[in-house]
């Protein structure tokens, strides 16, 4: 069982940033690749980036490129989504997720077997 909580959501006008942390608990994430989707309460969650297990290979929505970055710092057992240049279309919950069955990055949200509650975004234009 592993349990994610995000945090570091909030209200920013447009152009600005903000920085999402989430952290692990229950068990260690070091041989698990990780995600952050994002989405509205109730519909479906889209892709906006995923990390492999040891930080060195990342992949992107395309419209979050050069915008987003995701990192990890295992010893933390924590990961990290840096927004930068933020878009009022960027406003959304966004989600953690682990993949505890392979340590490769993967769009595909039905691979990800644990999830956080979500933190919301809000970009003001």
């Amino acid at each position: 069982q592993v349990h994610l909580v995000e945090s570091g959501g909030g209200l920013v006008q447009a152009g600005g940033s903000l920085r999402l942390a989430c952290t692990a608990s229950g068990r260690s994430i070091s041989n698990y690749a990780m995600a952050w989707f994002r989405g509205a309460p109730g519909e479906g969650r889209l892709f906006v980036a995923s990390i492999n297990y040891e930080g060195t290979y990342a992949i992107y929505r395309d419209s979050v490129k050069g915008r987003f970055t995701i990192s990890r710092v295992n010893a933390e057992n924590t990961i990290y989504l840096q927004m930068e240049n933020l878009r009022s279309e960027d406003t959304a919950l966004y989600y953690c997720a682990i993949d505890t069955n392979s340590r490769w990055t993967t769009r595909n949200d039905g691979n990800y077997d644990y999830w956080g509650q979500g933190t919301q975004v809000t970009v003001s234009s």
